[in-house]
Formats: C-alpha cells, structure tokens, sequence
C-alpha cells in the first residue's frame, strides 16, 4: 500500500496548528528529561485545565460523576488521567498509555570517588543502549536527593546556559589501535560510563592550627564541598538519592526546512505528550477516557512504578467507588470491555542502514502515526497480537478523521525486535494495539522524529478517545 508523506496535503491552517502543538512539545522535552519531571509537568498540565487529584477526592468522600476529571500519581514517576464519561464505566474505557522512562546514565548508589586528579561519578546504565554513544558528549544531572528528614531536593545541573556541564571521556584514537579492534558492544565497557565530574583540589586549610593541611582525596573533597554549599548534600546522602545523566541541552529543529525535531528522550515522551495532549484537549466523552504515563519500561515494566505493578488496577477500582459502582464483577468487566492504544515508538525506516529493514512493511517518517498489528522478537516472540476486527475499528474512526497513518514493523523478521506495555494490558481481556511515532537514532542520546507524526499522531489519539465504540 502506498504511504502518502502528510507534509503534502496540509493546508496553512494545519500547518499552523502543527507547529504550534511541536513548539509545545519540544519544550516538554527540554524541561521533562526524567520520569518526576515529566510526572511534575504532566501534573501541572492537568490541573491547569480542570482536573482534580483523585486522593483528595477520596479523602473528602466525595462522588464523582460524568465529565469529572481526575489524575492519580504513583510515587511521584506515573501518573493517570481520567475524564468520567457518560455511557457506565463497566461498558470500557478508551485508554492510551506511553511511557516517561527514557535509557540513561544512573549514578550508582556510592557514586562519588577520586582517580588521578579526577573526580568521577561511577554510573550503571539504564535501558538498552549503545555505550560508545555516551562518550564525549555534554551531560546534565537530574534527579532528587532524599535527606533522613524527608527533604527531597530537587537537582538540575548542566541545563542553564551559565552551568558547567559533565562528560563521559573517550580514548584518542592515537593510542586507540586495540579498542578499534573490538565489538561495537565493548568498545565502551559499562564500567568506563564513569562520568568526569572536577579536576580541582580543595585549597588547603588555612585556620589556625591547621595550616598546611593538605584534604585527602582533594578533588573528591572539592566536589563534596560544592555540593553542601549547593544542596546542604553530605556524601552519605547519595545513599538515597536517584541521579539520571542525561545529555544537556534543549530540543531543536532538525533539518535545514525545519521538518523534524532533535531531541534526547523522543522514546517515549514524544506518545507520552501526545497522549497527554489529546486528553487534554477532549470534552463530553461517551466512553470514560484514560490517559497512563508510566515508569519502567525501559527495563521490562517492573516495579512499583512500572505497567505490571498494580497501581493501574487499584486507581480503576477507587475510581468505580467513587462513582458507585465498584465491584470486583464491575471492575473486571470495566478492564475487559476497555480498548487501549499502547503508545511508543517505531523505528523510521533508515535509507542508510536498508539492510536492517523490510522496506513495504517499515514505518516512514513523515507519513502519520504508525499502527503495529504485532510486535515481538523474531517468531513474534513477546508479541500484543492484535485483533483483525479491532485494527478494522480503528481505521474506519481514522479515515473518517481524516487522520494520516501506516502500518509496520520494527525491521527485517530476523534481526531483532521490541515491544511495549501492550501485553500487560492484554492480560485483561481487552484489545490492545501497538501504535505511535517513526523515530530514527532510537535509544541514542539524540533522537529525530517528524513534526508531521507529532502532529497526526495527537490528533489520532484525540480521534481514538472521542470516537472509538
């Protein structure tokens, strides 16, 4: 089937509102690099346009009823929104759900130390990356540190133009002869992400009684001293705190037509803001609208803050109480009778690396947003199947839309694969499909997707929210 490039039928109404909703979206990647931070803003969106904390509301016992909007907040890295339909909940809901986990850099829990002069965060990554990426590029700090008080401090560093930023080093290559020699997989092992932090030494003490004392380790001390005098952070504070390297600086326009957007962090946030968007932006909904952004599912979903943790389920029943109709009956029947779009990228067909994909069946960029049927691993091992009839729903509300979509696979049969919280989902009984934006350098520190797939992508998941039955 033929792939028609949207850019080519967009009228200068559509272009306006396209860039519009990519200027907005680039600055939801350039000030949402974690999971917290996206949570915090996806928080701040949601309240600006109406919606109430579902907490609050089970903590006055009041009742909620069609139209109400409410959001959950998991640990402070997942959050849920919900617009209260009219038809009864138990009849479904219409569900997106992406992720606002992206693969980085984590300073491990006793980070800090002194080599040679050198200070260093030790670090373990995070997700599936190619660590040769990583290497001699400007990197920021983000994350929060919890004191035994129960004071969390929130840290920035390396995105205002005045901060310093941090790096990973890389060996020249005039003394690189025997690492140009191995595997791209261990070019850069995991113990060398260790990322250079200071090269200065604390000055020496110059009290009384102490003069010429030199700091052991006087690098690392330095470090230290700054951090206290920043942070009020003492060195066993890093015991809990959660630290994420991530590459510094904003998203920008890519390409001399300013088509595209360059970003770290497009996988997932790129379906995660236009999720957030659409339901944003939808009103007097039949069918109860839900919207998850979720955590960790970069390394299999796990966890408290992860799709497989129960906190989905049990926010559904609290919500079914809250309208009173909360059942166990009435809560497996709302799940079962609910249809998902599970959200995340798709690799964008690359002209320079052909041989990785099978052209007819690849997502293009540029050509709307993209529609998995299966997903998986070779045999479509660890695939959502989707069902014939649900992808013919789909369509039709589509086309009718006027939305610009494809359908693909994530390369040639044989060499590798993927998947995305559609499979949990599933477990429930209701149909699910894979779908989102084509991205190229996928799970690099710089990734690239189509303003034109943002756009179409947003205005099908509004689509899907409003019309599917």
């Amino acid at each position: 089937m033929e792939k028609i490039n949207a850019w080519t039928v967009y009228d200068e109404g559509q272009l306006a509102e396209l860039e519009k909703l990519n200027a907005e979206y680039m600055d939801f990647l350039s000030r949402g690099k974690t999971e917290r931070e996206c949570a915090k803003i996806a928080v701040g969106m949601a309240e600006a346009a109406g919606y109430r904390n579902l907490d609050d509301i089970i903590a006055k016992g009041e009742s909620l009823k069609a139209g109400d909007k409410v959001y959950a907040v998991n640990m402070a890295k997942a959050v849920i929104l919900f617009i209260v339909g009219t038809k009864p909940i138990e009849e479904g809901m219409n569900i997106l759900g992406a992720h606002i986990d992206s693969p980085r850099l984590d300073a491990k829990q006793n980070p800090l130390y002194e080599e040679s002069g050198f200070a260093y965060f030790d670090t373990h990554y995070y997700g599936g990356v190619k660590k040769y990426q990583w290497v001699a590029l400007p990197l920021a700090i983000h994350g929060v540190v919890a004191k035994k008080d129960g004071e969390v401090i929130d840290v920035v560093i390396g995105e205002d133009e005045n901060d310093p930023v941090v790096s990973v080093t890389d060996l020249l290559p005039h003394l690189a002869a025997d690492q140009m020699k191995k595997q791209a997989s261990t070019v850069i092992e995991g113990e060398k992400l260790d990322v250079l932090i200071g090269s200065r030494p604390l000055a020496e003490s110059k009290t009384e009684g102490e003069k010429g004392k030199k700091e052991k380790e006087a690098v690392k001390a330095g470090i230290l001293k700054l951090l206290k005098e920043k942070y009020d952070m003492d060195e066993e504070d890093f015991l809990s705190a959660e630290l994420e390297i991530v590459p510094a600086g904003k998203a920008r326009e890519t390409g001399l037509d300013r088509s595209m957007i360059m970003s770290y962090g497009q996988d997932d946030r790129v379906c995660a803001f236009t999720s957030l968007r659409a339901i944003l932006d939808v009103e007097n909904v039949e069918r109860t609208a839900c919207c998850i952004l979720v955590d960790k599912e970069e390394i299999g979903s796990v966890g408290a803050t992860g799709m497989e943790s129960k906190f989905f389920e049990n926010t559904v029943a609290e919500l079914l109480d809250r309208l009173g109709a909360y059942s166990g009956l009435a809560l497996r029947r709302t799940l079962a009778n609910s249809k998902m779009l599970s959200s995340d990228v798709n690799a964008a067909y690359d002209p320079l690396y052909a041989e990785a994909y099978e052209k007819r069946n690849s997502s293009m960029a540029g050509c709307g947003m993209v529609f998995n049927k299966f997903t998986g691993a070779r045999g479509k091992s660890g695939s959502n199947d989707a069902n014939a009839e649900y992808i013919a729903k789909i369509r039709r509300i589509m086309d009718e839309a006027g939305v610009k979509f494809q359908l693909a696979e994530l390369g040639k049969v044989d060499v590798g694969g993927g998947g995305t919280i559609a499979y949990i989902l599933a477990l429930y009984g209701m149909d699910v499909i894979d779908c989102g934006v084509a991205v190229l350098n996928m799970h690099a520190p710089w990734e690239i997707t189509s303003k034109a797939d943002v756009y179409e992508t947003k205005r099908g998941y509004e689509v899907f929210l409003r019309n599917m039955k």
